[in-house]
């Protein structure tokens, strides 16, 4: 046996479960009497909804292929070799299921060395070499292509990236080393590092080939066809492709110093897979690609065998599975078909949950507030951001007219919302206004129609309390952009019925949101999280510590924002408000800034200003404020915040809150934008020792989130 099949064999052997792609070879007459090519086909067996991934056993069943393929070369039988895959997908990269059964880094590194080996023999093959992009293609989908001498891809490929660094890994069959020696530093660093930090952002097939990756581009009606065409021309010498010459110079360093600031804004040297990634990609700038695929050899062997890739992967395998299938949720056959939604309030919230319900159900929305100006406003804005969709092209003129049609406005009550099955209110956050709001509702509604809060933070069952029919309130809280922040917190008050729950699912899946059923307890999941841990920030700052270095001690975290911007965002007088309704519930653990309370109490957004384009502290809000004399090192700031963070972590999962702590993990990467690399919170938690030192155990189990023993 060579070394390659000893190597995949033995992979095989750890991932008995894989899916295998099977690669077909078939033997096509070119056009133009350009002579025979092999085209081989990836295909796993399944439709596209089983995309077709590469495990070990995968790679066998492609270097088995390349077997023949080589031979037919040699023999002179073949003028060229292509590759392509089954409808709608070419391939989307690494088996990841594979990759967390992995104990060893000895067997981590012969994973990389086998895909390696397999896709080295693509470019060795003596004749031409293709491939057609013909679908979705991601990681190792994308590398074996660019060992290719040539490429086509459709005009149709809805998602095209490496995400490794997305994810905790490196593109480690080839991407780090070939793909800035085809399009350059710059436009691979972008690929690479930006895209893939930009919450895992796709590239179309126009921009695979604007960048330069596919030298041709087709329309998917006969993609396939063209493409054979396309590559007829190139053997007869009909075509010939050029491509851009490479800087070799600084603008390569200035690449890869472009891609370690980006990395510092987005994790600040705390995830090590984009500093790896650029090491390599700074390794060949000398054209050396063994040196570099030995590098991603070795990157991708400590990178497996590390925190931040299980971590990574335990984050996706949230948002992919579990977010599709909530704990708790009643059976979906019991929740009610719902033909018209009802909003209470026309503010902006309540205006965007319009656009949503009207958008994602297609049913008539109608909104009511307290008069007629109010109404008009909300409808206005509504059809506005329709006419915006029409605009960019992301709808047509019949959708448009269609969606503005359904959404109007009234200020009746009765009329408006007696025939709703579903009414959310979004009105002021105050619990009597809130009640007298429901208590109106029940009085036009009809019985089986289901009453939805968005609160952020008080009682649905207190809420619910007063009613004839309680069991019909249910919490439906979003998170704001509405449009962008996939989570939906559905909250079962004490008396919600099960066929108002699972409507409530219904209407969450048909909305396109990712749902965690939680339990009526203050502030929810990521407001109680998320106050606690801003309350102890707020405090270090009150007790002395300076807001500089407040901020510089929690960007290990690598949160999308820091807690001082957070803040601005939300609102000083909703930030407040939500830490006076948890000092309420657990006084002890929640207190109430009195410095905050002056920012609002100023009309203030925040504690920073803008001066000459820069942002800097606001000395009129400095003035206002009183300062204690401790003062804390960057590192006690995060230990403490950390520490706070865990143990409500660990009082939420004692009281019920949700499920698991896999549910409060992916309430914070949905509805807080917590960071994939690490795993949400509770693997970061427990990888720092934090866990057991404030609770007296680990939230997760070893090897989930983490590396096997």
């Amino acid at each position: 046996m060579s070394t390659t099949t000893e190597l995949l064999t033995r992979g095989a052997e750890l991932f008995p479960g894989e899916v295998v792609t099977t690669a077909h070879v078939r033997h096509l007459d070119l056009p133009l009497q350009a002579g025979r090519l092999a085209l081989i086909t990836l295909d796993n067996g399944f439709d596209h909804t089983k995309p077709t991934t590469f495990g070990p056993g995968s790679l066998l069943k492609l270097n088995e292929a390349l077997d023949q393929v080589e031979a037919e070369a040699a023999e002179g039988t073949i003028v060229g070799a292509a590759i392509t895959g089954k409808p709608f997908i070419f391939a989307v990269g690494a088996d990841l299921k594979g990759v967390e059964l992995l104990k060893e880094h000895g067997d981590a590194l012969a994973i990389g060395k086998g895909g390696h080996e397999v896709f080295k023999r693509i470019a060795a093959l003596p004749v031409p070499t293709f491939a057609f992009y013909n679908g979705a293609a991601m990681g190792g989908g994308v590398e074996v292509g660019l060992h290719c001498d040539y490429r086509t891809v459709s005009a149709g490929v809805p998602a095209f990236s490496l995400p490794e660094v997305f994810l905790g890994l490196v593109p480690g069959w080839g991407g780090c080393s070939i793909l800035p020696n085809l399009i350059g530093p710059a436009k691979a660093v972008k690929v690479i590092i930006e895209n893939s930090m930009a919450q895992n952002k796709q590239l179309k097939g126009k921009d695979v080939f604007e960048l330069g990756i596919a030298d041709a581009i087709f329309e998917p009606a006969d993609f396939l066809e063209q493409s054979l065409l396309w590559a007829a021309r190139v053997l007869t010498g009909d075509v010939v492709v050029e491509r851009e010459a490479i800087d070799r110079g600084k603008a390569w360093d200035d690449a890869v110093a472009w891609g370690r600031l980006v990395a510092d804004a987005k994790v600040h040297g705390a995830a090590p897979a984009a500093y790896r990634a650029l090491d390599i990609i700074a390794r060949v700038k000398d054209e050396n690609l063994q040196a570099g695929f030995d590098a991603e050899d070795a990157a991708l062997a400590d990178l497996i065998m590390g925190g931040e890739l299980r971590s990574g992967i335990y984050a996706f395998n949230l948002v992919q599975r579990r977010a599709k299938r909530p704990v708790g949720a009643p059976d979906k056959s019991l929740a009610r078909p719902v033909t018209k939604v009802g909003v209470v309030g026309a503010g902006l919230m309540a205006s965007q949950l319009a656009l949503l319900f009207a958008r994602r159900l297609e049913v008539p929305v109608v909104l009511t507030d307290i008069d007629q100006e109010r109404v008009d406003k909300g409808v206005g804005y509504v059809h506005a951001e329709i006419d915006k969709l029409l605009e960019k092209g992301r709808i047509g003129k019949d959708k448009s007219n269609r969606l503005k049609g359904l959404v109007s406005g009234s200020l009746d009550k009765a009329a408006a919302f007696g025939d709703a099955d579903f009414v959310i209110e979004a009105v002021f956050e105050e619990m009597g206004v809130k009640q007298t709001v429901f208590a109106d509702l029940e009085n036009v509604v009809s019985p089986t129609c289901v009453l939805a809060t968005n609160t952020s933070s008080l009682s649905v069952t207190e809420m619910a309390s007063k009613l004839k029919h309680p069991e019909r309130v249910v919490g439906f809280h979003f998170f704001n952009p509405v449009a962008i922040l996939p989570l939906l917190e559905i909250v079962r008050g004490e008396k919600t019925d099960d066929a108002s729950l699972a409507t409530a699912f219904g209407v969450s899946k048909k909305l396109r949101k990712t749902s965690v059923l939680v339990k009526d307890a203050p502030a929810f999941v990521v407001n109680r999280i998320l106050t606690r841990f801003m309350g102890e920030i707020q405090t270090i700052i009150d007790e002395g510590t300076p807001i500089a270095t407040v901020e510089k001690g929690v960007e290990p975290l690598g949160l999308p924002m820091s807690p001082i911007v957070l803040l601005e965002l939300v609102g000083p007088a909703i930030a407040q408000h939500v830490s006076e309704t948890l000092h309420g519930a657990f006084p002890e653990r929640f207190a109430v800034s009195e410095n905050l309370g002056k920012v609002v109490k100023a009309g203030k957004r925040g504690f920073y200003t803008w001066v000459d384009g820069q942002q800097v502290l606001d000395p009129e809000v400095l003035e206002l404020l009183s300062f204690g004399d401790t003062v804390l090192t960057e590192e006690q700031v995060l230990a403490r915040a950390l520490e706070a963070v865990a143990q409500e972590i660990g009082l939420m999962l004692e009281e019920g809150v949700v499920a698991e702590a896999q549910d409060i993990d992916l309430c914070m990467i949905t509805g807080a934008g917590w960071p994939f690399h690490l795993g949400g919170i509770t693997p970061y938690l427990d990888r720092e020792g934090i866990s057991e030192r404030v609770n007296g155990k680990r939230f997760l189990a070893p090897g989930v989130a983490s590396v096997p023993a």
